[in-house]
């Protein structure tokens, strides 16, 4: 078939190179010209793991280009992939939504044309985008558009940093609309992913025993709040194992355990259990607040949505009172952040909580030393005027540092030389913001060992340098 796909970020560029790999020619637009010759010349935009490969992959069923014109009127399937931040208010900017939707009426084609919000929008999004569409067409050729197309809404499931085997090996497929034939040409689109007959890229193989994919099928305003709904549930998760941290701290129990104990039981499920520094990224923080607004727009409240909220933004502050209770006095402190993504994998800044802690620390006074193995170029571009400072290894990170807060759980700060590590700090203090170091081992290289939900680890003896004591002058 052919597709277009408007937009080219996360979204936009996972979905419109997987459905190339699998067969189809598609042709991504832009407005952003850097992005579009990155793209040209093979390189990905963003960081993903094996999305850059597979663009290579299926190079010759892909095309980019800045023209509606040239990407519209052929095509079977337009998916529309723009960003949509949210504002103040907690509502989403539909600007670009909008600019979109006039942009395919100006130039849609004769052919039946199935258009696809595959952006999080806000209910109601899949009539407006059809008005708009139909508004356009009308501007642009003076004439009513007839009735060759469908809007649909296909939500996507991504998780950052394994997005290409979410696309490709997905839990299941949604897409809502109220034309049948809508529904039809999307199960065709999507047959070889659901039927799984493509071959699988060998660096990203198939899961062993995925023989298909689920295709449910629902009326369009189904399909936009199963979103808002599958983010707001995964964030609750979250929050709750962290609320029970806080808790667990004071009555001396261990959250992991906790976890493990209820995780075992098939109702609750271990994923999304792990307590730590929160979320952030660009989904949970944006659609939760969307999902209330939506749901005052109708007169209702959502507590215990808000309430998710509420705890995940206080744990960026429950690091910074972990820090006042080790060192005390955090001005003129050296603190060492590890990691600035708000995920592993990923280069994305978005509502990271790093960033968060960082200005926190600064405002009180403190050096901050950085470090993240991809994301702090993008911080450099995006964050010019947040005073870090960036080092180029994790090691020169704890030179004279006060303390060390790992923030972000990348797989190679487990393999950090740890003692020599604590050898450079003034004061081996380790805040584990997501517990994913071996606390043990931690204090048993000397280490002052402070994870979430768990009780602080002794070393045996201090490998770290000790402040100078005062000393007392007679006069």
């Amino acid at each position: 078939m052919k597709v277009a796909v408007i937009g080219t970020g996360y979204v936009g560029i996972t979905t419109g190179v997987t459905l190339a790999y699998v067969g189809h020619h598609v042709t991504c637009v832009d407005v952003n010209p850097a992005k579009l010759a990155s793209l040209k010349a093979g390189k990905a935009p963003i960081y993903e793991p094996g999305l850059e490969e597979l663009l290579s992959l299926a190079a010759e069923r892909l095309a980019f280009t800045d023209s509606y014109a040239e990407a519209v009127p052929e095509a079977d399937v337009i998916f529309i992939a723009v960003g949509t931040p949210p504002l103040p208010d907690g509502n989403p900017d539909l600007q670009y939504l909008q600019a979109a939707a006039a942009g395919i009426g100006e130039h849609i084609g004769e052919g039946f044309t199935v258009v696809v919000n595959k952006s999080t929008v806000p209910i109601g999004s899949g009539n407006w985008v059809d008005a708009l569409i139909h508004e356009a067409f009308a501007t642009r050729r003076g004439k009513l558009f007839q009735e060759h197309l469908a809007v649909a809404s296909n939500p996507e499931f991504l998780r950052e940093g394994s997005a290409i085997h979410d696309s490709l090996y997905p839990d299941r497929v949604v897409v809502g609309a109220e034309d049948q034939r809508a529904l039809e040409v999307l199960y065709t689109l999507y047959r070889p992913i659901l039927e799984q007959t493509f071959t699988p890229p060998s660096f990203i193989p198939r899961p062993e025993g995925l023989q298909a994919v689920p295709f449910i099928a629902t009326d369009l305003t189904s399909a936009e709040l199963i979103k808002y709904s599958a983010n707001a549930f995964l964030a609750l998760k979250i929050s709750f194992i962290n609320e029970i941290a806080a808790l667990a701290e004071r009555v001396g129990a261990d959250v992991t355990q906790i976890a493990k104990g209820i995780g075992l039981d098939a109702r609750i499920g271990t994923r999304f259990l792990q307590a730590g520094i929160g979320w952030g990224g660009s989904c949970f923080g944006k659609d939760t607040a969307a999902l209330i607004a939506t749901a005052q727009d109708y007169g209702l409240s959502m507590p215990i949505v808000a309430a998710a909220r509420e705890v995940n933004y206080r744990q960026r502050e429950r690091i910074v009172e972990k820090l006042l209770a080790e060192l005390k006095i955090l001005k003129g402190r050296t603190i060492g952040l590890l990691g600035l993504a708000f995920k592993p994998n990923t280069d994305d800044l978005r509502d990271a909580p790093a960033l968060d802690i960082a200005r926190r620390l600064i405002e009180r006074g403190v050096r901050v030393r950085v470090h993240d193995p991809v994301a702090m170029e993008k911080a450099r571009r995006e964050h010019p005027h947040l005073a870090l400072h960036y080092c180029q290894t994790p090691e020169e990170v704890a030179e004279e540092a006060d303390a060390l807060v790992l923030v972000t759980e990348w797989a190679m700060y487990r393999e950090l030389p740890w003692e020599e590590m604590a050898r450079r700090m003034r004061r081996a203090v380790m805040v584990d913001g997501r517990n994913f170091l071996d606390r043990a081992q931690m204090a048993a290289l000397g280490f002052r060992y402070v994870g979430i939900g768990l009780n602080p680890l002794e070393p045996p003896h201090f490998a770290a340098k000790e402040a100078p004591r005062a000393v007392r002058v007679e006069g």
